[in-house]
C-alpha cells in the first residue's frame, strides 16, 4: 500500500471515527442542520469553506509556523459547534439568503481554521520527526475531505427521509439537532475548559 494512501486512509478514519472525531463530526453536522438536499450548492460552498479554513492552519501547524496550546484548542473546538448550533436556532432556515456571503459560511472558514489546528495535532503524532510531509499533508487533508463529505451525506439522506418523507416540519428538524448538538457542545466546553484544571 502506497504511503500517500496510508495517509489519506488515517485523514478519512479520524474524521469519521465517532469515538475520538466526534467533536469534528457534530461541526459538519451543526453546519449542514439549516440545510436538505434540495440545498447542495449552498453545502458545497460550506463544505469549500470549511476545507480551506482547515487545510490553512493544519499546514502551518504541522509545518511548525503556527503553535498554540493543544488544551485552547480542545476548548475552542466545542465551543465553535456551540456558537455554530446556536446560531441555527435564531435563522429561518426557509428563507436561506442566497446572496455569496451567509453567516453559516463565515463560521465555516474562521471555525475551520481552529479545527485544522485541532487535526494537526494528532497528524503531527503520526509524522512524529518524518521531514517529507507534503505529500503525507495532502493524503491526509484529502482523506479528512472524503471523510466530511460522507458526512454530509449521511445528514442530508437522514434529513430528507425525516422531512420529505414523514413530513418532519423543517424548523422542527432543525430546533431538535441544532438543540442537541449545542447541548453536547456544552459538556465537552465544561469537560475541556483547561484554566480550571490548573
Amino acid at each position: 500500500m502506497s504511503e500517500f494512501r496510508v495517509y489519506f486512509e488515517i485523514g478519512r478514519d479520524h474524521i469519521l471515527d465517532y469515538k475520538d472525531g466526534y467533536d469534528h463530526i457534530l461541526f459538519v453536522v451543526s453546519l449542514c442542520a439549516l440545510y436538505l438536499m434540495r440545498d447542495w450548492r449552498q453545502i458545497l460552498v460550506l463544505v469549500t469553506a470549511f476545507t480551506i479554513g482547515h487545510s490553512i492552519t493544519l499546514a502551518l501547524s504541522v509545518l511548525d509556523i503556527v503553535t498554540v496550546k493543544p488544551e485552547l484548542i480542545e476548548f475552542l473546538i466545542p465551543l465553535t459547534i456551540f456558537i455554530t448550533a446556536v446560531s441555527n436556532l435564531f435563522k429561518d432556515e426557509e428563507n436561506l439568503s442566497t446572496g455569496p456571503l451567509q453567516l453559516n459560511y463565515l463560521f465555516a472558514a474562521i471555525f475551520g481554521l481552529v479545527h485544522g489546528l485541532g487535526f494537526s495535532n494528532y497528524l503531527r503524532g503520526i509524522l512524529g520527526k518524518d521531514e517529507r510531509i507534503v505529500s503525507q499533508l495532502l493524503a491526509f487533508n484529502l482523506g479528512l475531505e472524503v471523510g466530511q463529505i460522507i458526512i454530509v451525506v449521511i445528514f442530508l439522506v437522514a434529513a430528507f427521509i425525516m422531512v420529505d418523507l414523514f413530513s418532519v416540519n423543517r424548523r422542527d428538524w432543525k430546533m431538535i439537532i441544532s438543540s442537541a448538538i449545542a447541548g453536547i457542545a456544552l459538556m465537552l466546553m465544561k469537560e475541556k475548559a483547561y484554566w480550571l484544571l490548573d
